[in-house]
């Protein structure tokens, strides 16, 4: 089965609701506490998800053209972790409670928003991380629900809440995540045919496959039979992976390998966000 289409517009407010009401409960000194987000603490990964549901209600719902965009020296990563960076700096001097309550509105207006959009529209930004200039619209959204979730999950971690309560939520991640596999392996050479399978275990199980055609790498749903390599993760290695929160030495120990080691290597560098 070719990768399917994943509406995740459903997802968005329940997930944005569990999100707001963790905060809530959280005491004022966990705000301090140090997060899988590099140097952020969770405070800043609040103050992140404030920034990204503004922005994209400010730029796409109401079509606000006041930011500037990259300087002509400047690419696309930079630009956003600089955009991030100032805002998260910005955002230090407001108290937890002011945070919680900005999230609470912040994350119900991005999700009111998604639901309205057309998952057969051309996307209003381009999904870099898989390689494409021009997106449909339903990447976009998936795209936008795994940085709400994955943030949401890093702050989960660091107070130590577990997991969300919905697996679907995750297995959606996932199925949006696999999308970047084609553009990392852009590079990878093989014959035609040679094949890798990826195995998720856990509640939010999977498989998907990556195949090599004449014109490069495709990605798939499903098992196939004599892959030249297989890897096996957990859900919880697998979002971990894609999203830069698993260093080299916890990949090799979570992230199971048979076949052609080559071949698999380049999947511990695939990253489902802009790093």
């Amino acid at each position: 089965m070719p990768l399917p289409i994943v509406d995740t517009r459903p997802y968005f407010s329940p997930l944005s609701r569990e999100i707001a009401a963790l905060l809530r409960a959280a005491r004022d000194e966990a705000w301090a506490r140090p997060t899988l987000a590099g140097s952020w603490t969770v405070r800043d990964v609040v103050a992140h998800l404030i920034d990204t549901a503004l922005r994209r209600v400010s730029l796409h719902r109401d079509a606000y053209r006041g930011a500037p965009g990259p300087r002509p020296d400047q690419d696309l990563v930079s630009f956003v972790n600089d955009l991030n960076a100032s805002w998260v700096r910005a955002a230090r001097p407001l108290s937890p409670r002011v945070l919680r309550d900005l999230y609470a509105r912040a994350g119900m207006e991005l999700a009111e928003f998604m639901e309205t959009l057309d998952l057969d529209a051309t996307a209003f930004w381009p999904v870099s991380w898989a390689g494409e200039h021009q997106s449909r619209q339903w990447l976009d959204v998936g795209r936008e629900f795994t940085e709400v979730w994955h943030h949401g999950s890093q702050i989960r971690d660091a107070l130590g809440a577990g997991a969300f309560s919905h697996p679907q939520w995750l297995l959606a991640v996932l199925q949006i995540a696999i999308h970047a596999l084609p553009h990392a392996y852009r590079s990878v050479p093989g014959s035609r045919g040679a094949a890798l399978l990826v195995r998720v275990t856990g509640a939010a199980s999977g498989s998907w496959n990556l195949r090599r055609h004449e014109d490069g790498w495709v990605a798939d749903e499903g098992d196939i039979r004599d892959p030249s390599a297989i890897v096996t993760m957990s859900d919880e290695a697998a979002w971990r992976l894609f999203f830069n929160a698993l260093s080299p030495s916890d990949a090799d120990a979570l992230v199971g390998v048979e076949g052609d080691i080559a071949l698999a290597r380049p999947l511990l560098r695939a990253r489902s966000v802009i790093v």
